[in-house]
C-alpha cells in the first residue's frame, strides 16, 4: 500500500478514506459471496446488496461534503502558527544567502510569534507565548537595523539556528538583537526568552545582544564577533544566563596584529543575579565588565591578552557590596580587577602569563574577601599574584580578607597569613620579616609564637610588629629558635 503526504494533511486524509472505501467494498462482496444458497436466498442476497449500496452512497456523500484540500495561502510561518507555533523567517521572505536586507522579514516573523495563543501569562503583563520559536533555518541574513521584540512583551519564546550580519548602514549605537530598547522603562517586558545557536557579526558597527529589563533570559551557544561596543549588554532585569558562548572583537586565536586595537567589552553586566558559565572571550579591551551585584562566573576563559595592552579580563566596578563569585575560571594573560570589594570570592582558577588579581582602592574599603586555592604562572618578572592598587588612597577599612592557599611559579606569592622562623645564639632579640609575603603593609592583626631555648629559661615577650616585622625579646642573652605565625584577616 502506498501512502502519499502533502502539506496541510488534505491529500493524506483523502487517500486514507479511499483505501477505507475499497476495504469496505471488499468486505461487502466477500459477505455477499459467503451467503449460503438456501431457499429464498436470492431475495436475501438482493436485500443485503441494497443495504451495502446504501452504505456506500452515504460514504460517498460524506466524502463529497468534506472540504477539499488546497495549498495554504500566505506565509508558511502564519499557517504553522495555528498548530506548531514555529515560524520560519524564510517563509516571510528573508534572504538566507545574506545578499539582501532581511530585517523586515525577520521582525515580521517575530511579531507573528508574539500573538499569544491563549490568555495565559507568566507574570502580570507578560503573555505566555507557549514556546513559540522563530527559526533562522541555518541561513545568513543581512540586517540594516536591530532585530527587536515587540514592545507588547511576552515570554516562553526562542530565536534559534542561524547567522545575523550587520550591513554597512547598521547604526553604530545599536545591537543586532535587542530585548527592550527603551532604557527609561523599569517594568519587565520579557520573561524566559532564549537565544540559541546563533552567529552574530556586528561588522565593527555596533554591539551583539542587548538584554534590558528582562527576566530569565538565556543566551546559549552563541558566537558573537566584530562588536565595537559590547558583545552582550545586560542592563537591569534579573537572572540572565550566558553559557557556552564565544565572544571576540577580532577573530583571532592569538598572535594577531590587530590584538592591540581593542575598544569593546565582551560582556557588560549592569544588573544583579546573572551567571556566565563555560564561555570564552578571545578578543576585547575588557572581557567582562560588572557594575551589578550577586553575579557568578564559572568556567570562563579570558584570553583577550588585554593585561599587557592596558585592558583587563574581568573588571568588577561595583564599589562596596559586590557579592560576586569567580570560580574555576582561566585568566589567560588577563587579570581580575576589583574596586573596593565587599563579599568577593575567587577560587579554583588558573592565571597564566603574569595575570593576577588587583584590588583597587577607591574609597578605601575592603571587607569579606576570599582569594584562595588558585594557581598562578608568570614569567619571573616579579609580578605579585595579588596586588594592591592604592593610587587613589590607602585601604583604611580592612576586615576579613583572606588570601591563602595559592601557589605560584614565576610570580611573587602574597598572602594574608604567613609563618616564619629565626634562630640566634647569645642574643636578646629575634626578628622575623614578613614584609615580602604579607599583602597589606604594616597591618599584622594576630601573632602566635613559640620560644625554644637551648638551656636556660629566660623571660620573653612580643615587642612589636612594625613594618610587618615581628620582634621577640628576652631578658637575658640566650641561644634560641623562635617560630612565628601571623595573619592580617581582621587587622
Amino acid at each position: 500500500m502506498m501512502v502519499f503526504k502533502r502539506g496541510g494533511g488534505g491529500l493524506e486524509r483523502e487517500m486514507v478514506l479511499i483505501w477505507l472505501v475499497a476495504f469496505l467494498v471488499f468486505l461487502a462482496l466477500g459477505s455477499v459471496s459467503a451467503v449460503p444458497p438456501v431457499m429464498g436466498g436470492g431475495s436475501h442476497i438482493s436485500g443485503h446488496r441494497n443495504h451495502i449500496e446504501r452504505r456506500l452512497d452515504n460514504l460517498k456523500a460524506s466524502l463529497a461534503a468534506a472540504p477539499a484540500s488546497s495549498p495554504a495561502s500566505g506565509p508558511k510561518g502564519s499557517t504553522e502558527a495555528s498548530s506548531t507555533r514555529v515560524y520560519h523567517v524564510t517563509s516571510y521572505g528573508a534572504d538566507s544567502t545574506g545578499s539582501t536586507d532581511s530585517t523586515d522579514a525577520i521582525n515580521k516573523a517575530i511579531s507573528d510569534a508574539f500573538q499569544a495563543p491563549s490568555s495565559r501569562t507568566l507574570m502580570a503583563g507578560i503573555a505566555d507565548l507557549g514556546g513559540a520559536e522563530v527559526h533562522l533555518d541555518g541561513g545568513t541574513y543581512l540586517i540594516s537595523s536591530p532585530v527587536t521584540l515587540p514592545s507588547s512583551g511576552g515570554g516562553n519564546f526562542r530565536i534559534i539556528g542561524g547567522s545575523l550580519r550587520a550591513s554597512e548602514t547598521f547604526p553604530t549605537d545599536r545591537y543586532l538583537i535587542e530585548l527592550n530598547s527603551d532604557t527609561s522603562s523599569s517594568s519587565y517586558l520579557y520573561d524566559y526568552i532564549t537565544l540559541k545557536d546563533l552567529l552574530l557579526d556586528s561588522n565593527y558597527r555596533g554591539g551583539g545582544i542587548a538584554v534590558i529589563n528582562s527576566l530569565r533570559t538565556t543566551i546559549d551557544s552563541c558566537y558573537i564577533v566584530h562588536f565595537m561596543s559590547d558583545g552582550i549588554r545586560v542592563q537591569g532585569g534579573h537572572e540572565t544566563f550566558v553559557r557556552n558562548c564565544f565572544l571576540g572583537q577580532h577573530i583571532t586565536a592569538g598572535n594577531d596584529p590587530g590584538e592591540r586595537n581593542f575598544t569593546g567589552t565582551g560582556i557588560n553586566l549592569m544588573g544583579n543575579d546573572n551567571a556566565v558559565t563555560d564561555t570564552v572571550i578571545f578578543s576585547a579591551a575588557t572581557g567582562i565588565s560588572v557594575t551589578g551585584q550577586a553575579n557568578t562566573f564559572s568556567g570562563v576563559h579570558c584570553y583577550n591578552k588585554a593585561t599587557g595592552f592596558g585592558g583587563v579580563g574581568i573588571h568588577l566596578k561595583t564599589q562596596g557590596l559586590i557579592q560576586t563569585r569567580i570560580i574555576n575560571c582561566y585568566m589567560d594573560y588577563t587579570s581580575i580587577v576589583s574596586e573596593d570589594p565587599v563579599l568577593l570570592h575567587i577560587s579554583g582558577s588558573y592565571f597564566l602569563g603574569d595575570a593576577n588579581v588587583v584590588l583597587k582602592s577607591v574609597k578605601g574599603v575592603i571587607k569579606a574577601v576570599n582569594i584562595v586555592d588558585n594557581i598562578f604562572n608568570g614569567g619571573g618578572k616579579g609580578v605579585e599574584i595579588v596586588q594592591l592598587d592604592e593610587s587613589n588612597g590607602k585601604f583604611a577599612t580592612v576586615d576579613q580578607v583572606i588570601v591563602q592557599g595559592n601557589v605560584a611559579q614565576g610570580m611573587v606569592v602574597k598572602s594574608t597569613a604567613a609563618m616564619g622562623s629565626v634562630e640566634a645564639n647569645g642574643t636578646t632579640t629575634w626578628t622575623v620579616d614578613f614584609s615580602s609575603v604579607l599583602l597589606f603593609p604594616d597591618r599584622i592583626g594576630h601573632v602566635q609564637y613559640s620560644f625554644q631555648a637551648d638551656s636556660s629559661f629566660p623571660n620573653h615577650a612580643l615587642r612589636n610588629t612594625t613594618g610587618n616585622q615581628v620582634t621577640i625579646v628576652s631578658d637575658i642573652p640566650v641561644a634560641a629558635k623562635v617560630h612565628v605565625a601571623v595573619d592580617q584577616n581582621g587587622g
